[in-house]
C-alpha cells in the first residue's frame, strides 16, 4: 500500500507541475500493476484518474462522490444497450462536433476516434453519413461495428449501385465513394478516416482518388470530421479549408520500448535469435511488423523452421482448410499450425478477416500476426507486444510518422494498459509531421481551373491548358466537355487520358481489338491485353505484359475451377499463389479502371465501331465470379463457401437478378438450412460461416428490410 501511495504522490506532483503526459504515463503503469495483481483502486487513485482525464478507468465502487459524478456525467449514448463513459479529450471533440464545427483531428491510435462517430450518430440522428476508409478490409470492420448499433434505423451501404433508404450510413474506400456523388443531395456528415493518406508523401498511388472524393463530396457535406494520428500541423489547402485542426496528444495506454537493436547491432543472426526469444518468452498476442513482402516471407520461413506446432484443433482445421482451398505447400498453410498468421494488402479480404478474427480469439486462436504496413491501414487491431522487425516500408526507410503508427498498435484500453514495443532495427529519428495537401498532377483532368487557380502551380496551369487544347482538337469541343461534365472517367490523369485518346485515334486496330475481349479465354484476348492495352500503363502490373494477360485469361474460369486448379494451370507461366493474389487485385481494380476509361472514350470518339466492352469490364471487376459472390467475400464469406452453397442448390448465385442485398436476405432466411444442407462443409467452414453471420444476422443494411 505504501508503494502505491508513494507513486500516487509522484503522479500528483507531476499533475500540479502541469507535466500531464508524464503523470498520465506513470498512472497507466500503476494501473497495469494493480490489474495484474487484481487489486482494487483506492479513493486517492480514482481522484488522480479523474484529474488526468482518464474517466473510463474510474472504479465507481471505490470512488468518492465527486469521481462517481464525473463517471456518470461523461457517459454518452453510442448506440449500444448501455451508455459508455468518454475520456476528457473524447468528450471535447464530441462537443465540437455537436456544436456543428468541421474538425480535422490528430490523436494517438488508442484515443478512440471512431467511438465519437458512434456517439454523434446516436445523439444527432443525422439522415446521411458517409465514412471514407482507406481499405475494403476496414470497410467491413466499420460496417460490422455500426451494424450492431444502428441496423434498426439506418440502411448501411458499402457497395456501389445500391438504392438509398430514408436514413443511410455509407462506408466506402475512396474509389467507390465518388459513385454516390450524384445520388446524394446532402450529406449531414462526411468522415474521412486516416485522412493523411490524401498526401502524396504517404500514399502516392491512391491520394488523387481520395483528394477527388474529399473535394467533390465535401461540397455536399454540412459537416466534416477528418481523423488521423500523429500530425503536428496542417497546411492551408482547399481540401480542409475552414476546418478546425485539433492536435490531441492524449494516450490511454503506455508504450514500454525495448531497444533490442542496440545489442543486435545489425547482426541478422542476433536479430533472428531476439525475435525467437521474445516470442518464446511470452504467452501474449504479438504483432510483427516485417516491412515488406520479402520481409514477411523471411519471418515466415524463420518461424516455420524454429517453432513448434500448436496443440489447437481450431488451427489444425484452418491449416487443412487452407491446403484444400488455396495450396498445400503455401507458407501460410504451415505457419498457422504454429499459431502464426500473415496480414498483407494482397490477400483475399475474407482471408485477412478470418485471420484477424482468429487473432482476437482469447484461446486456441492465432498468437502472432506477421504484417506489412497493412496492419495499420486495413484493420483496427492491437496486441500486448509489437515487434518492429524491420525499419523499412517496402524498399524505403521507415519514416517517423509510420513508425509511430505501427508502435501505436501496442496496448488497448481495458485489455492491455501497457504495450511492449520490441525494436529490432534502429528506428527513424523523431520528427514532427507537417501534413501537406496539394493538388497532384493526376487530378488535373477533373478540376475547375478557374475555381482552383490559386492552388495550382504555373506549371500545372500550363499543363491543364495544354491538355484542354489537345483534347478539344482530338475529340472536338462537345465531346470533351461532355466527358468532363459527366465525370464518367475514373482517371483524372491528363497524361493517361491523352495516351488513350491518341491510341484510339492513331491505331485503327485498337478499337477493333477491344471487341475480342468478349471471350477472355481465347488466345486473342491475351494477345490484345498484352499488346494493345497493358502497355498504356508501362510497368504498372507487377509482372510482364504476357504473364499478366495469361493470368487474366486463366482467371476467366474463376467460378468453374478452384484456386488450386487455377494455380496448376498457371504454373506453366511461373505464377505462384502470392502472384495470384497480387494479379487478381491489379486485374479487378487497376485494369478495370483503365478499360472503363478506354471504353468511355472510344464510344465517344469512335462510335462507328459500335464496340462496347462494359460487359467484360463488369465480369473482370468481379474477378469473373458471379457479381454478389465477390461482394459477399468482402462481408467475410469466401468464394469457395459461396460455391458450396450454390452447388447444394440452396441459393443460385448465377441468377441474373440476384445482388448483394437480395443474397444477404436469402442467406438470413436460410441460415439453419445453410449449415445443415450445404454439401461438403467441414468444421472450419462452419467457423467461417459463424463469423460471417455475426456480421449480417441482425442487419437491416442493404437488404432494406
Amino acid at each position: 500500500m505504501m508503494d502505491i501511495f508513494e507513486e500516487c504522490s509522484i503522479i500528483n506532483d507531476l499533475l500540479q507541475a502541469e507535466e500531464e503526459i508524464e503523470a498520465r504515463n506513470r498512472l497507466i503503469r500503476l494501473l497495469d500493476k494493480l490489474d495484474r495483481n487484481n487489486q482494487a483502486y483506492n479513493p486517492l487513485l480514482n481522484h488522480l484518474i479523474r484529474d488526468s482525464g482518464l474517466y473510463p478507468y474510474l472504479e465507481p465502487s471505490t470512488s468518492n462522490w465527486q469521481e462517481r459524478f464525473v463517471f456518470e456525467s461523461f457517459k454518452v449514448d453510442i448506440g449500444q444497450d448501455e451508455p459508455v463513459t468518454l475520456h476528457r479529450e473524447q468528450s471535447l471533440v464530441l462537443k465540437h462536433l455537436l456544436d456543428g464545427e468541421d474538425l480535422a483531428i490528430s490523436a494517438p491510435t488508442s484515443f478512440g476516434k471512431s467511438l465519437i462517430i458512434d456517439a454523434y450518430i446516436a445523439i444527432k440522428k443525422p439522415t446521411n453519413v458517409l465514412i471514407l476508409v482507406p481499405t475494403i478490409a476496414l470497410t467491413d470492420e466499420t460496417r460490422r461495428r455500426l451494424n450492431k448499433k444502428f441496423f434498426a434505423d439506418y440502411k448501411i451501404v458499402t457497395t456501389s449501385e445500391v438504392e438509398l433508404g430514408e436514413k443511410n450510413i455509407l462506408i466506402f474506400p475512396q474509389e467507390r465513394a465518388i459513385n454516390y456523388y450524384d445520388k446524394l443531395k446532402k450529406l449531414d456528415l462526411l468522415v474521412v478516416d486516416e485522412f493523411y493518406k490524401a498526401s502524396q508523401k504517404f500514399d502516392p498511388e491512391r491520394s488523387p482518388a481520395l483528394l477527388k472524393a474529399m473535394l467533390k463530396l465535401g461540397e455536399k457535406a454540412v459537416q466534416k470530421y477528418y481523423l488521423a494520428p500523429n500530425i503536428a500541423d496542417l497546411n492551408d489547402n482547399p481540401f480542409t479549408k475552414g476546418m478546425t485542426f485539433l492536435r490531441m496528444d492524449f494516450n490511454t495506454v503506455f508504450l514500454e520500448k525495448h531497444e533490442e537493436y542496440r545489442s543486435i547491432n545489425k547482426d541478422v543472426q542476433k536479430k533472428n535469435e531476439a525475435l525467437l526469444r521474445i516470442l518464446g518468452g511470452h504467452e501474449k498476442k504479438s504483432l510483427i511488423y516485417a516491412g515488406s513482402y520479402p520481409g514477411v516471407d523471411s519471418v515466415a520461413t524463420l518461424l516455420i523452421d524454429n517453432t513448434h506446432k500448436e496443440d489447437s484443433p481450431l488451427l489444425s482445421n484452418f491449416s487443412a482448410w487452407l491446403a484444400t482451398n488455396y495450396h498445400p505447400n503455401w507458407k501460410l498453410t504451415n505457419l498457422v499450425k504454429r499459431g502464426v498468421g500473415i496480414h498483407t494488402g494482397q490477400l483475399h479480404r475474407s482471408l485477412s478477416q478470418i485471420q484477424v478474427r482468429l487473432f482476437e480469439e482469447t484461446k486456441d486462436g492465432l498468437q502472432t500476426l506477421v504484417s506489412t504496413s497493412s496492419i495499420i491501414e486495413g484493420v483496427n487491431t492491437s496486441a500486448e507486444n509489437v515487434i518492429v522487425w524491420s525499419n523499412k516500408k517496402g524498399k524505403l526507410k521507415l519514416d517517423d510518422f509510420t513508425y509511430r503508427n505501427i508502435i501505436g498498435r501496442g496496448g488497448r484500453m481495458f485489455r492491455h494498459f501497457v504495450g511492449n514495443i520490441y525494436i529490432l532495427e534502429e528506428p527513424p529519428s523523431p520528427n514532427e509531421t507537417q501534413l501537406e495537401l496539394t493538388f497532384p498532377d493526376e487530378l488535373l483532368a477533373d478540376i475547375d481551373d478557374e475555381k482552383y487557380k490559386q492552388e495550382l502551380t504555373k506549371e500545372q496551369l500550363a499543363k491543364l491548358l495544354h491538355y484542354k487544347e489537345e483534347m478539344t482538337e482530338l475529340m472536338g469541343q462537345d465531346s470533351f466537355e461532355r466527358l468532363r461534365n459527366e465525370g464518367v472517367l475514373i482517371s483524372s490523369d491528363t497524361e493517361l487520358i491523352g495516351t488513350i485518346v491518341l491510341a484510339i485515334k492513331n491505331d485503327p486496330k485498337f478499337v477493333r481489338a477491344l471487341a475480342n475481349l468478349h471471350d477472355p479465354s481465347s488466345e486473342y484476348c491475351a494477345w490484345t491485353l498484352a499488346n494493345k492495352i497493358l502497355k498504356l500503363i508501362p510497368g504498372g502490373w507487377d509482372a510482364t505484359y504476357t504473364k499478366f494477360s495469361e493470368f487474366v485469361r486463366a482467371l476467366s474460369n474463376n467460378w468453374t475451377l478452384s484456386i488450386p486448379e487455377l494455380l496448376d494451370q498457371l504454373s506453366a507461366h511461373d505464377i505462384s499463389i502470392d502472384d495470384f493474389f497480387k494479379m487478381e487485385r491489379n486485374a479487378t481494380f487497376k485494369l478495370t479502371a483503365l478499360l472503363n476509361d478506354i471504353n468511355v472514350i472510344q464510344k465517344e470518339i469512335a462510335p462507328e465501331h459500335k464496340v462496347d466492352i462494359s460487359p467484360f469490364i463488369a465480369k473482370l471487376s468481379q474477378a469473373f465470379l458471379p457479381s454478389c459472390v465477390m461482394e459477399l467475400e468482402e462481408y467475410g464469406l469466401p468464394r469457395m463457401l459461396a460455391k458450396k452453397i450454390h452447388l447444394s442448390g440452396l441459393i443460385n448465385f448465377e441468377e441474373e437478378n440476384i445482388n448483394l442485398h437480395s443474397a444477404i436476405e436469402k442467406l438470413n432466411e436460410l441460415k439453419s438450412e445453410i449449415f445443415i444442407k450445404t454439401k461438403g462443409l467441414d468444421k472450419f467452414d462452419c467457423y467461417v460461416l459463424d463469423y460471417f453471420y455475426e456480421g449480417i444476422t441482425t442487419q437491416k443494411s442493404e437488404t432494406g428490410r
